[in-house]
């Protein structure tokens, strides 16, 4: 590991000033991620800023009805804190699918929006790779890449997002609350996370320097009817091969309202927006369910190793439909 400098912030405004006076900083908060990767020698930061004795860790309701969860809130507190277990089932079940028990005592909800990406390829220094050293080329493509992305890929880059709550929060339509040196900002969690394109070193929509304050989460009436499925190697401490995170409001067998995000198969959480639209007043049954999975996965580009995600990812949605509509 890289020799670095250490600096604890107090105030949310003494980090924001700290961060953008260093060089080559990084904010640090549970540290799960961003450790592992500074021992690997893929995050070779000068200087931490820690962030964890600032006060935001509170999760309250807001005034609109919704909940604000802060950023410095740890994983196991959020998953079963009442108002997120009671209101958004799908986020609490997502948080504890992830990682073990003794991580998300450590994680932060705001560092588990910046989980780095999630390939062997990315981790390992001694391989070219286009998000560590833009242009190098992606040897994923034509290397073993069963772990890798069929949706919203590209030429530089086919690895997926890690993150279990990222794929709830894109499901609720969360936003992700900001602050720099110009002040704050909202970033809706769909937009929040970057495709690859040409760029994949460059993961999110943060400006240099930001720091993440906090998550909002809509009011939603049927939230509560909503169900996280994930599909792994192993039954614990294993990434998502595929995951579904969905909530629907379903009246006399008819759909009224559908909200539905993959994890597993993108850079990014993916957001099946068309396919929402097409649940809107269709009965909730299986064949329903199918033809959702299928407009969800009609784009999907497979590589050698990871083909089987197509027909994964279908059975995942329609299982995670019919669990909802089955109450």
């Amino acid at each position: 590991m890289k020799a670095f400098d250490y600096t604890r912030s107090n105030s949310t405004e003494e980090a924001i000033s700290a961060i953008n006076s260093l060089n080559m900083a990084k904010y640090l908060g549970g540290g799960t991620n961003l450790i592992d990767l500074m021992k690997e020698g893929v995050e070779q930061p000068s200087n931490l800023v820690d962030v964890t004795r600032l006060s935001l860790a509170e999760i309250e309701e807001l005034p609109n009805g919704g909940v604000r969860i802060g950023a410095m809130a740890r994983n196991s507190d959020t998953a079963n804190h009442p108002l997120i277990r009671q209101r958004y089932p799908v986020l609490s079940q997502a948080f504890l699918s992830g990682a073990s028990p003794q991580l998300r005592n450590m994680a932060t909800v705001g560092g588990n929006l910046l989980q780095r990406t999630r390939c062997y390829y990315f981790v390992n220094t001694d391989l070219p790779c286009n998000k560590r050293e833009p242009g190098s080329g992606c040897p994923a493509i034509e290397g073993f890449n069963r772990i890798h992305a069929i949706l919203g890929a590209s030429e530089e880059c086919i690895a997926t997002h890690p993150s279990d709550m990222c794929v709830a929060l894109a499901a609720l339509d969360a936003t992700v609350r900001v602050r720099g040196t110009n002040g704050e900002r909202e970033i809706a969690l769909v937009d929040f996370h970057r495709l690859p394109g040409d760029t994949p070193q460059i993961e999110t929509e943060l400006q240099p320097g930001e720091l993440i304050t906090a998550i909002d989460l809509p009011p939603m009436d049927f939230a509560n009817k909503s169900y996280y499925l994930k599909v792994r190697d192993r039954n614990s401490y294993a990434f998502a091969l595929v995951s579904v995170a969905a909530a629907m409001d379903v009246r006399d067998n008819t759909i009224q309202q559908a909200r539905m995000a993959l994890g597993g198969v993108a850079h990014k959480p993916w957001r099946a927006f068309e396919a929402e639209e097409m649940l809107v007043g269709k009965p909730a049954t299986e064949e329903t369910f199918k033809q959702a999975a299928e407009t969800v996965l009609a784009g999907a580009k497979t590589y050698e190793h990871n083909a089987f995600k197509v027909e994964l990812g279908k059975r995942a949605i329609v299982k995670t439909l019919s669990t909802i509509a089955a109450g």
